[in-house]
């Protein structure tokens, strides 16, 4: 079982459709961290983004902070994220299921994401297709490079949500 705290800084990343957003909102109601949503940062509410400099400004400021949960796989960051967070935490879900992911949420509004999908975005699947081969050893690379940090890794969605309920049950014992 994952350790059943969780620090001041924490980043959550995993395939799109992983559940992400989902286990976010979750973790921050137990801990009271501030959460930002990094595609409501990128992306406006008309499918423009904004350009990279302020993306990485902004995520710059935040990073600054002593608290906040970052919800968002966002690649290109990994490492700046990696270096400054104290908890990682991946959902090292498959492809099948973050394809369903992906797809379930087309038509439902989400507060992750400044728009509500019409039509699964074909995009979006060749990212879930190739994340495994790419993202993910990158990320494996990078939790070796920064070993100082506490790195969570959840199988399936039980054991993400077993870990929640555990971390609750923590919280309440400490108040």
């Amino acid at each position: 079982m994952a350790e059943s705290r969780v620090g001041n800084k924490v980043i959550i990343v995993g395939c799109p459709g992983s559940g992400k957003s989902t286990l976010a909102v979750k973790l921050a109601d137990i801990t009271g961290l501030p959460l930002i949503h990094l595609d409501n940062i990128w992306w406006n509410a008309d499918r423009t983004h904004i350009s990279r400099e302020e993306f990485d400004s902004k995520l710059q400021e935040i990073m600054q902070g002593d608290e906040w949960i970052l919800d968002g796989d966002y690649s290109r960051t990994y490492e700046e994220r990696i270096r400054v967070c104290d908890t990682v935490i991946m959902l090292d879900y498959g492809k099948e299921l973050c394809m369903v992911g992906i797809t379930e949420r087309v038509g439902k509004e989400r507060e992750d994401i400044p728009w509500t999908e019409q039509k699964l975005d074909p995009e979006l699947a060749r990212i879930v297709r190739k994340f495994h081969k790419t993202n993910r050893s990158t990320l494996m690379r990078l939790f070796k490079k920064y070993p100082g940090r506490q790195v969570i890794v959840f199988k399936t969605r039980a054991e993400a949500d077993s870990w929640l309920s555990e971390l609750s049950q923590n919280q309440e014992e400490d108040q």
